[in-house]
């Protein structure tokens, strides 16, 4: 197949111009009404026009083509527009293609490049962490959980990191399920240890795992969000204690928060800060 047949299934012959013609005005500025609607969660057209610096009449004209194909609904008593189901329904589109898997690679790849140690991603299933991907460092000593690895998760960052958004019901069922095993001599098997570093861990951010599974291994993680905002995978970094000293752990947890975050924002996930 040549380019010039590529080029005619998505683009005109020109679409790799960067030029102005490329891009209609009227529907960016539509599109920029629609996008403001959004982040108000709802507005009236006094509102929403004096947001953007646009004429009530211009904004009405497009809230209402929106309104026509299910973009926008107006609430006639209150005169408030809002964001209407055939955007949900559009932007389910997406979400359907997304793969967790795919979007992370890339993000993986640059945490590790940014920390020098492997990233990793994963998700829990029947209480445990189950591992879904890896890259790993460069360097001769690293962790590695290849995929389809299950690890308990009262002594695993990933794992701490998911059960800190849990409610506090599914964290005893979860831990109980578990049975919290004691792994190594830093592996936390008492309930309230748990509840507590669980309650650090929602705090700051990201969760460690120090030695608690592997005696020499240290690892940071940090939860990645879907749309209704909850915890379902993490993303984190392992290495040596050697390398993750105590001293850099928080450096490199910057990085992994980083990276949860743009995972979520990249799967259409809801992002949830510290706290």
């Amino acid at each position: 197949m040549t380019d010039s047949t590529k080029r005619g299934r998505g683009r005109p012959k020109a679409w790799d111009d960067k030029g102005t013609q490329n891009t209609i005005k009227s529907l960016d500025r539509a599109l920029e009404i629609l996008v403001q609607l959004g982040e108000m969660q709802g507005g009236t057209l006094s509102e929403i026009a004096g947001a953007l610096d646009q004429s009530p009449a211009t904004v009405y004209r497009v809230l209402s083509t929106f309104q026509a194909r299910g973009f926008t609904d107006f609430d006639e008593q209150n005169q408030v527009w809002n964001v209407g189901a055939a955007a949900y329904l559009t932007g389910s589109h997406f979400l359907r293609r997304t793969s967790l898997v795919e979007r992370a690679r890339p993000i993986m790849r640059d945490l590790m490049e940014a920390t020098g140690e492997t990233a990793n991603l994963g998700i829990e299933r029947d209480g445990k962490v189950l591992f879904l991907g890896q890259v790993e460092t460069h360097a001769t000593i690293r962790a590695f959980f290849p995929p389809g690895t299950a690890s308990a998760m009262h002594s695993s960052g990933i794992g701490k990191a998911l059960l800190s958004r849990m409610d506090d019901e599914r964290q005893r069922q979860v831990l109980a399920a578990g049975q919290m095993e004691r792994f190594t001599e830093f592996t936390l098997v008492e309930p309230e240890a748990m509840i507590a570093d669980i309650k650090a861990t929602k705090a700051r951010g990201y969760a460690i795992d120090g030695e608690e599974r592997n005696l020499g291994m240290r690892c940071i993680a940090a939860p990645v969000f879907n749309v209704f905002g909850e915890a379902v995978a993490g993303i984190s970094v392992s290495g040596p204690t050697s390398r993750i000293t105590l001293e850099r752990i928080e450096a490199l947890a910057g990085p992994v928060m980083d990276a949860a975050k743009r995972l979520t924002l990249a799967t259409g996930g809801n992002h949830r800060p510290a706290g």
